[in-house]
């Protein structure tokens, strides 16, 4: 598991973490150091393109030097059961959500509309609710959202994240649902 220097970090809680309110509602707001968040990218393998807005960060990532499909596959298909028991993300095929997570996560396209097979998309969200929990039920801090995406990272490339079902999220490795009879 990824642990940032310690240094990195603030030393306390108050430090780490601002709460907005609206009206009955709070909220989290992130205080996400995009360098860091490019480097954690270049040590799990990916070249990337990063954006920053108010509520959220976004990166374009590129294993380039990577030969075969991310790890990115399809959890209802019995012919990835092998991929599904190591797995330790799952992405909703319909929304792109990171379970468990406050990170999206969407295929890149070439110019023909076809997922790139060594490129996605990952936002995570600068805004959360005060009851969001990490799993393990953890609460959310900078930290902890830096360990999670260097784990996703490293899962893409390495042991690999089950995509679940729906139309927006392609798989990119092994074997994936189709139309139709199956060979």
């Amino acid at each position: 598991m990824f642990k940032p220097p310690r240094s990195a970090f603030p030393t306390s809680y108050n430090e780490l973490m601002q709460v907005l309110q609206a009206g009955e509602h709070k909220f989290l707001l992130l205080e996400l150091d995009s360098e860091f968040v490019g480097n954690i990218a270049k040590q799990a393998g990916f070249a990337f393109k990063l954006e920053e807005g108010k509520r959220w960060l976004s990166m374009d990532l590129m294993a380039v030097d990577r030969q075969a499909p991310l790890l990115l596959f399809d959890a209802a298909d019995p012919g990835n059961l092998g991929w599904f028991s190591r797995c330790q993300f799952y992405v909703d095929g319909q929304s792109g959500a990171v379970l468990q997570t406050p990170i999206c996560l969407a295929n890149q396209r070439d110019g023909t509309g076809r997922a790139v097979p060594n490129s996605v998309r990952l936002q995570i969200a600068k805004e959360l609710p005060v009851s969001f929990r990490l799993p393990g039920k953890q609460p959310v801090t900078e930290q902890m959202i830096y360990a999670v995406l260097y784990n996703l990272l490293n899962a893409l490339m390495n042991t690999g994240v089950g995509v679940c079902g729906g139309p927006v999220v392609k798989p990119l490795a092994g074997r994936s649902e189709s139309i139709g009879a199956r060979n």
